[in-house]
């Protein structure tokens, strides 16, 4: 009964809250409530000679003749196959938390030998077995690959996106359903998405604000404990309620993130710099080598020889200076920047100079 007065109330609270922040469900997980992966293997028959070369791929074969024996077909034992049109593929699906047995999910198939294409293929039943060993979904069904490949006579070849990999959308059926522990406890967690003392905090104090000092309590940066009814059906109105709390995330930390890789650099809104002056510039050395020919005279005791001349140019552009002012914003950081015209690179060891002479405050993270 004390819940369910509870629940009155904190609905009427939330009608009146009127604040432009994110809800506990678009920043936190439930603990316990995940999903849980399934792997399996299986075969792909029906394809248009772009299958596996089985010559190479021996255990296509033994695959191909196990399930004919399981189907009551014996084959001779010295017998020889060029089975074209058959795959051997690996097959991976995702179990949603509370599946139940009946229920469809999505499986992609990716080929793990020579196949070329699978496009027009058919997937064989397949078990698909979670981290325990145990199947949870049986799999069958037409591929869909959304790519091809073409190979001419003279070696030529045109490949659009990968069609050695095919989806089957609800092509696995659920047989067995994955314990659970939603019920049964007088509490629940939530499990932050981002670790963050500040947002863990915020999080418990609406919480108690909403239910009633005392109900929630943050365990750490990540986790922070609700009482909750024992009552499965009671706690699913409970955390209906919960999720639906709005709460303002703190702001990180400020970084900088340097992809170096591709160049792309993300600069944190709390990124500050100390008084400081930077110059950019460039340097050009180029080196050209080319041959002379020394020749003797007409009637000189000499030798025709090959002399090399090298002539080596230096350029150096100008470099422009700017200066940062005591505590820049990420605008004044962006706007210099672009007044230098620095490329990626160039801002990657402009922004390394400056954490190394102590300038920068903030954290650079290279991935």
């Amino acid at each position: 009964m004390k819940y369910l007065v509870k629940l009155i109330t904190a609905i009427l609270f939330l009608q009146s809250m009127i604040v432009s922040a994110e809800r506990i469900k678009d920043i936190a997980s439930v603990e316990g409530v995940r999903s849980n992966l399934l792997v399996g293997y299986g075969l792909v028959v029906g394809l248009d000679g772009s299958g596996d070369q089985t010559n190479q791929t021996p255990f296509t074969t033994q695959s191909f003749v196990s399930m004919l024996n399981q189907l009551g077909i014996t084959l001779p034992a010295d017998a020889q196959f060029q089975l074209k049109n058959v795959a051997a593929v690996a097959l991976h699906a995702e179990l949603p938390p509370f599946a139940k047995p009946g229920q469809k999910i999505d499986v992609t198939i990716s080929s793990i030998a020579n196949a070329k294409s699978l496009r027009g293929g058919t997937l064989l039943l397949a078990p698909l077995k979670g981290i325990d060993g145990e199947v949870y979904a049986i799999a069958q069904g037409n591929l869909i690959v959304g790519g091809f490949g073409v190979d001419g006579a003279d070696g030529s070849k045109i490949t659009v996106n990968v069609p050695s990999v095919g989806r089957i959308p609800d092509g696995a059926t659920v047989e067995r359903a994955v314990p659970t522990k939603f019920g049964g406890d007088d509490r629940i967690v939530f499990n932050l998405h981002t670790p963050d003392f500040t947002t863990a905090k915020r999080v418990a104090d609406n919480i108690n604000r909403l239910l009633g000092p005392g109900v929630a309590a943050p365990q750490d940066a990540t986790s922070i404990f609700v009482q909750a009814p024992k009552n499965p059906a009671h706690r699913v109105d409970y955390l209906s309620l919960l999720e639906n709390v709005e709460v303002t995330p703190a702001e990180g930390a400020a970084k900088i993130i340097i992809n170096s890789r591709t160049g792309t650099i993300v600069v944190g809104k709390h990124v500050r710099v100390q008084p400081v002056a930077v110059t950019h510039g460039s340097l050009s050395v180029i080196v050209r080598e080319d041959l002379g020919v020394s020749q003797p005279g007409a009637f000189g005791e000499g030798e025709t020889v090959v002399v090399p001349d090298s002539e080596i140019s230096v350029t150096e552009e100008t470099g422009q200076m700017f200066n940062f002012a005591p505590g820049p914003s990420l605008d004044d950081i962006v706007r210099a920047v672009n007044e230098v015209g620095a490329a990626p690179g160039d801002l990657m060891a402009i922004l390394e100079a400056l954490k190394q002479a102590g300038a920068l405050k903030a954290e650079i993270v290279v991935i």
